[in-house]
């Protein structure tokens, strides 16, 4: 593949990735069944604020791209446009969506969000344009204090969706079976979506648990 070529594609991918991680989450949030951890603290904001989602999305997010500051931690286009682009999308395709109604409806809803986010999530990382800024915030902590990857993401994750709870985010099953079902997905869409190298090989290693491969929007 031509160097030009494959440029377009990690772009494609970028962008697309992007505008599917904010109508994923759009789907959660019509199944009513439960959302990712940073949506729960996005939604419960929205409800005390009177913003939309997307809106909360997008300014949150540009407030922990702040935060890299002092943690020295560098973004990319990936990272701005993470910003930019999902909170937009999310609000579009909320707008286009009726309530659901009825649990086969919200249980499809719900099964169909997790789905296309482990796609959307396999097609932004697979981009390597940068990390979104809340996985910029998880990695620059633990360069900072040297607690693990593992602890320090659970530590951020435990806290935002208790916050967003206690502010009226929804948590429920769809919470829990994001969380375990986003790790194997992700992991499933990067070998997907992986960018061939200009020497032919694969430029994302999708072997084993896939290292700030899950992108927060």
């Amino acid at each position: 593949m031509s160097t030009q070529r494959r440029l377009a594609r990690r772009l494609a991918q970028l962008y697309v990735g992007l505008a599917l991680y904010g109508a994923s989450s759009a789907l959660l949030v019509r199944s009513g069944l439960g959302l990712e951890p940073w949506n729960v603290l996005h939604q419960g904001l929205a409800e005390r604020t009177g913003l939309s989602i997307g809106v909360v999305l997008t300014v949150l997010g540009a407030a922990v791209l702040l935060a890299w500051i002092p943690l020295r931690q560098r973004p990319g286009l990936g990272t701005i446009s993470n910003v930019l682009v999902i909170g937009m999308a999310m609000d579009a395709t909320l707008a286009l969506l009726p309530d659901a109604h009825g649990w086969v409806l919200r249980v499809s809803l719900l099964v169909a969000g997790i789905v296309l986010n482990g796609a959307a999530t396999g097609l932004y990382i697979a981009a390597r344009f940068g990390p979104g800024p809340r996985d910029g915030l998880m990695t620059g902590l633990h360069q900072l204090t040297g607690v693990s990857i593992r602890l320090v993401r659970t530590g951020i994750e435990l806290t935002v969706v208790a916050t967003g709870f206690a502010l009226g985010g929804t948590v429920g099953v769809g919470t829990l079976l994001y969380a375990v079902a986003i790790g194997p997905l992700a992991q499933l869409f990067l070998r997907v979506f992986a960018v061939p190298s200009a020497s032919g090989g694969s430029t994302v290693v999708a072997t084993g648990q896939p290292r700030g491969a899950i992108l927060r929007p």
